[in-house]
């Protein structure tokens, strides 16, 4: 959710956090987007002259002054630049099964909250969800805001993007990227602490509900992925992700 503190360099404790689809600049006068007019309006009640923190995805934040609060419109005054970053040394590019339910909501809200940098959804053959046309348009808006209100959460001020839905068949027959790709399997002869420090940049790929086929699992070691698993539980899909994500940052991250 949006509102959440916001710690770094001018000082500010406790000051809401919004996104603007706006590119943003001193001194511009702007209007909230509706999600946040929402929550500024009519969750948090604030009034003019209160503070937030405005980001663009660009980089950095900037101080503002809300001007003016009515239920469908809020205004901010934009004011100071803070060069503020709060991204990981260790990019991870999250090739994510689509999981039924809020589970797919739930792990891209915590894959971003311990620093993905990039989402693909991909259809595997145990994906329960099958999604295509409007639909499918429908919940990519729906995760890239999903993605948002993570970074107005927790304080990152660049916002991962979240590709359009593919199947894993054509995500891997992309030509091969020159970065470190693994994948979750529960049944690895690897784990994650034997692997070698990754460079900067790593593909992750992790199942649906039931994991990957064995046929997916060997196109995907094919396409250069090494088969990776984090102990001897089988994890829930909406828990995978999050949690070799989190092990990866204490190993080579920012833990």
């Amino acid at each position: 959710m949006p509102g959440a503190i916001a710690e770094d360099e001018g000082g500010f404790m406790s000051i809401p956090r919004f996104y603007s689809p706006v590119a943003l600049a001193a001194g511009m006068l702007i209007e909230l987007s509706p999600t946040a007019t929402h929550h500024a309006a009519n969750v948090l009640r604030l009034r003019p002259g209160a503070a937030l923190i405005l980001f663009d995805g660009r980089g950095g934040e900037y101080f503002a002054t809300l001007e003016s609060a009515e239920k469908k419109r809020v205004l901010a005054r934009v004011q100071t630049h803070f060069p503020m970053e709060r991204e990981s040394p260790l990019a991870v590019h999250l090739v994510q099964a689509l999981s039924a339910g809020d589970r797919m909501d739930t792990t891209l809200q915590k894959a971003v909250e311990l620093g993905i940098v990039h989402i693909v959804p991909v259809i595997s053959q145990r994906s329960v969800v099958r999604l295509s046309g409007e639909r499918a348009d429908n919940r990519i808006a729906h995760w890239q805001q999903v993605a948002i209100s993570a970074c107005e959460q927790c304080g990152r001020n660049r916002v991962p993007q979240v590709e359009p839905i593919v199947s894993l068949t054509t995500f891997l027959e992309r030509p091969p990227s020159n970065i470190s790709r693994w994948m979750l399997a529960p049944h690895a002869e690897q784990v994650l602490r034997s692997l070698a420090k990754p460079p900067a940049t790593v593909e992750l790929l992790v199942g649906p509900e039931g994991g990957l086929t064995e046929e997916e699992e060997r196109a995907a070691a094919d396409a250069g992925f090494t088969p990776v698993r984090i102990g001897p539980r089988i994890l829930r899909t909406e828990t995978a992700a999050p949690a070799l994500l989190a092990a990866m940052q204490a190993l080579w991250g920012d833990f």
